[in-house]
C-alpha cells in the first residue's frame, strides 16, 4: 500500500508525561493507536531524558531518578484535514501537556 503526502503538510506534536494514562494504559499508546485507527500516515513517540513543564518541576532520567515521570513527545505528520480528525480525541484525553501544530514542507515520504 502506497501513501502519498502532498508537499505541504502539518506536524502535530504532543508533549505529555510518561506516567499519563488513559483507561489504565499509557496515554502515548492510546494516542498512537487512535492515529492508526484514523489512518494517519504514521506516528513516532520519543522519550525525553530531561525536561520540565508548566509547573517547572524537572523530569530527569538520571540514574538516581529512574522512576521519574519522563517527558514524552509524540510527532505525527499528515495533511491538515487528517490531523484535524485527531484533535477532538486529544482534547478529551490530554489533561495536562502541550499540543502544537505547524506547517511543514514534506521532502520525501516512501512506503514499500
Amino acid at each position: 500500500m502506497s501513501i502519498k503526502l502532498p508537499e505541504e503538510g502539518v506536524l502535530l506534536r504532543i508533549f505529555i508525561g510518561e506516567n499519563d494514562k488513559y483507561r489504565g494504559k499509557p496515554l502515548y499508546e492510546a494516542i498512537v493507536l487512535k492515529a492508526r485507527e484514523l489512518c494517519l500516515a504514521g506516528a513516532t513517540v520519543t522519550r525525553g531524558i530531561l525536561g520540565f513543564g508548566a509547573d517547572s518541576r524537572l523530569h530527569s532520567a538520571k540514574t538516581l531518578r529512574l522512576s521519574e515521570d519522563l517527558p514524552i513527545v509524540i510527532e505525527i505528520v499528515d495533511t491538515e484535514e487528517k490531523i484535524q480528525k485527531l484533535l477532538p480525541f486529544l482534547d478529551e484525553v490530554v489533561e495536562e501537556g502541550l499540543i502544537t501544530l505547524e506547517k511543514v514542507h514534506v521532502i520525501k515520504y516512501r512506503h514499500s
